[in-house]
C-alpha cells in the first residue's frame, strides 16, 4: 500500500507565493508520473501540472509561467511552487502519483488527502 501526504497549503494574499509538498511512502519500486490537481467547490478535479519520470513537465494554461512542478525521486516527493497567486487559484489541491510497487508490476494511481489553498484579493 502507498500513502501520499501533502503539506504547504494555507491562506495567502493575491500576488503571493506558496509551495506545496507531497511525499509518497509505502511499498514503492518506482514512480512514473507525478502530478498536482485542484478542485474548485462544486467543480470537477482538474490537472494543474504533471512531471514524468524523465522530467518532462506539462501545465494547465491558467498556471503557465506562474507555477513550477518538480520532483525528488530520492525522497519520492513532488513539489508545486506557486507564484503570483490569484483568487481564482483558490481550491483544494491534490497530489497524484503512478506507483509501481514491484519489478515488472503494473502501476497504480494514488491520491493524497488534499490541501486547501485560499488566495484573498
Amino acid at each position: 500500500q502507498v500513502q501520499l501526504v501533502e503539506s504547504g497549503g494555507g491562506l495567502v494574499q493575491a500576488g503571493g507565493s506558496l509551495r506545496l509538498s507531497c511525499a509518497a511512502s509505502g511499498t514503492i519500486f518506482s514512480i512514473k508520473n507525478m502530478a498536482w490537481y485542484r478542485q474548485h467547490p462544486g467543480k470537477q478535479r482538474d490537472l494543474v501540472a504533471l512531471v514524468t519520470s524523465g522530467g518532462f513537465t506539462n501545465y494547465a494554461d491558467s498556471v503557465k509561467d506562474r507555477f513550477t512542478i518538480s520532483r525528488d525521486d530520492a525522497k519520492n516527493a513532488v513539489y508545486l511552487q506557486m507564484n503570483s497567486l490569484k483568487p481564482e487559484d483558490t481550491a483544494v489541491y491534490y497530489c497524484n502519483a503512478q506507483v509501481v510497487s514491484r519489478p515488472w508490476g503494473a502501476d497504480n494511481d494514488y491520491w493524497g488527502q488534499g490541501t486547501e489553498v485560499t488566495v484573498s484579493s
